[in-house]
């Protein structure tokens, strides 16, 4: 794949459109936990902050991967925590189950609600075709970030257009609703804390980027990229917000209401190729930390296998279904997720913000025409 500006500014935004979407964005899940207490007003605040934290925090973390030569999770921590680096690998690895688990269950409750199959069957297809996709390596992972962003922003933008068409009433009446849009700022935050794991999963796409500017300009879109279509299914649920806080698939209530059997169809396939791209973008972050990990000690180029990247994916994942299986989605979208923006928080952004910027900043000082002129005399 060349590294034209498509690849270096626009592909790392749709990876990690990829990385938060999955199953609770995708099914609406993590909307109706996070913005639909505050209300309409409210719940567009709250997707506003966690736009802008998005933009900050992955132009931040793109420009210092690029500036330390970080294609991979633990290279990038090394450099930002140095000893401490381990615990965001502990961090990660436990964020990782949860969120396939989230997945897994998102799967296994569109099986039910679609075909009407077992829980299990839907959670174990995902997986399998998660692990097929990610044993292929990096231009595999990169061409389905590609051409499923394709398939899902078109589906959201005609889903918001038949929403508008079928109950417009029930969002105008919505949006004119005055509650209380009291907790926006704790949902937009939390929601983008945790979610900015994303920004760590997809560094091995950020292999095309030339320059620190690449790298900033690509994290700025991150935001609306990854944003724009929770925005669009947010305003369609508004008209129901009452139901769907609780419902376990806020999206397949709404798919119900427009009584269009065919895009009910085509949007839960979306969503599966939505959670496809989430996992695979997931499991290829260990993958490639194992394989420049084996590199590196055998002193060569290749890495692992791709018989041994199935064998790694399909461990996390196998662990994983376990996990969707005996919690569930609602409650690992409302009590793990929250305590996932914690830790990332104390190792991940609090590190970045200090750390991360204080190394950016030497590092355009010393780079400064000025200084580079007074340093040759």
């Amino acid at each position: 794949m060349r590294d034209g500006k498509f690849e270096r500014i626009f592909l790392p935004g749709l990876a990690f459109k990829a990385a938060v979407i999955g199953g609770g964005y995708a099914t609406g899940r993590e909307l109706a936990s996070f913005f639909l207490p505050s209300g309409a007003v409210g719940g567009f605040k709250a997707i506003a902050l966690a736009t802008v934290i998005w933009s900050l925090i992955c132009a931040l973390t793109f420009a210092f991967a690029f500036e330390t030569r970080s294609r991979d999770y633990r290279t990038f921590f090394k450099a930002l925590l140095g000893r401490g680096w381990f615990a965001y690998e502990i961090a990660f690895l436990l964020a990782l189950v949860v969120i396939l688990a989230v997945f897994a269950a998102a799967a296994g409750e569109i099986g039910s609600a679609l075909f009407g199959l077992p829980g299990y069957a839907g959670a174990i297809s995902l997986a399998v075709a998660i692990a097929i996709v990610a044993s292929w390596g990096n231009d595999a992972v990169e061409g389905l970030f590609k051409y499923v962003s394709i398939l899902l922003y078109g589906t959201y933008l005609l889903f918001f257009i038949f929403a508008l068409l079928r109950f417009g009433d029930r969002i105008a009446a919505g949006l004119a609703d005055p509650a209380p849009s009291t907790g926006w700022i704790v949902g937009g935050t939390t929601y983008a804390i945790y979610n900015i794991i994303g920004a760590i999963v997809i560094l091995p796409v950020t292999r095309h980027m030339r320059s620190r500017r690449d790298a900033v300009a690509a994290g700025l879109l991150c935001g609306p990229l990854a944003m724009l279509p929770a925005a669009l299914f947010f305003l369609a649920m508004i008209g129901f917000a009452d139901t769907l806080l609780v419902h376990p698939l806020p999206s397949d209530f709404l798919l119900s209401q427009l009584g269009m059997p065919w895009f009910r169809v085509l949007f839960q396939l979306m969503i599966l190729a939505a959670m496809l791209e989430s996992g695979v973008g997931g499991v290829h972050a260990i993958n490639e930390r194992l394989s420049n990990m084996a590199a590196a000690r055998a002193k060569r180029e290749g890495g692992l296998s791709q018989i041994q990247r199935l064998a790694s994916t399909s461990v996390v994942l196998v662990f994983a279904v376990v996990v969707a299986g005996r919690v569930g989605l609602v409650a690992l979208i409302a009590d793990g997720y929250r305590w996932l923006a914690y830790i990332f928080l104390l190792v991940y952004v609090a590190p970045l913000l200090s750390l991360g910027a204080a190394h950016l900043w030497r590092t355009r000082r010393r780079l400064a025409p000025g200084a580079i002129a007074e340093k040759a005399v």
